[in-house]
């Protein structure tokens, strides 16, 4: 969709008005698209990441393909933070949602990384569950701002912020409900990989 709408105005050299969504996207391609395609890795990879039977029967795959999707998914978070901050639709609501949960993001990644490091391979999964969650929340808040138009409960603009903070939060908590009844996330033994 992002393309479809876009690459007509960027070669045009057109711009949306300022109070579309596609504005600043068609503004500011190469920061948006560097956040899009990152992002488009990180949310391909991370799922056959996260697969128990993937893992067990290409686990090689699995290390090679984590040194990529786990950088792609922190360039992503930065580039959201980056770009959420400079040219939030919604204003503030917005943009302060990119930030915590972009942070949080970026931090759980992190964390992910780290404990792979020491080989501690149960606190590595769990951060990268709670990583996950955040990253599909993206998809969600388009689901929000569906709803919001289609009763006609605020306006296309207000909607973000709105949507943008429930997403978010709906996704990590979903996660740590989800981490708080599954044993095998919390502490099962699995072989130590270090990347």
């Amino acid at each position: 969709m992002r393309v479809a709408v876009d690459w007509p105005n960027v070669a045009a050299g057109t711009v949306p008005p300022e109070d579309s969504p596609d504005h600043s996207y068609a503004l500011h391609p190469i920061l948006a698209y560097a956040h899009i395609l990152t992002g488009v890795v990180y949310l391909v990879g991370a799922p056959f990441q996260l697969s128990r039977s993937f893992r067990e029967r290409h686990f090689t795959v699995h290390r090679r393909m984590g040194r990529v999707v786990l950088p792609a998914g922190i360039a992503a978070g930065i580039f959201a933070i980056v770009f959420g901050v400079m040219f939030p639709f919604d204003g503030l609501l917005e943009a302060s949602a990119t930030v915590v949960f972009g942070v949080y993001f970026v931090a759980a990644l992190i964390t992910a990384f780290l404990a792979i490091k020491r080989g501690d391979v149960s606190h590595h999964r769990r951060w990268m569950i709670r990583a996950f969650a955040i990253g599909l929340a993206v998809g969600t808040i388009r689901v929000w701002i569906g709803v919001f138009q289609a009763f006609g409960l605020m306006s296309l603009q207000a909607s973000f912020g709105v949507a943008f903070w429930l997403s978010f939060l709906l996704h990590a908590v979903a996660a740590e409900i989800y981490l708080s009844k599954r044993p095998s996330a919390r502490g099962a033994a699995e072989p130590a990989c270090v990347t």
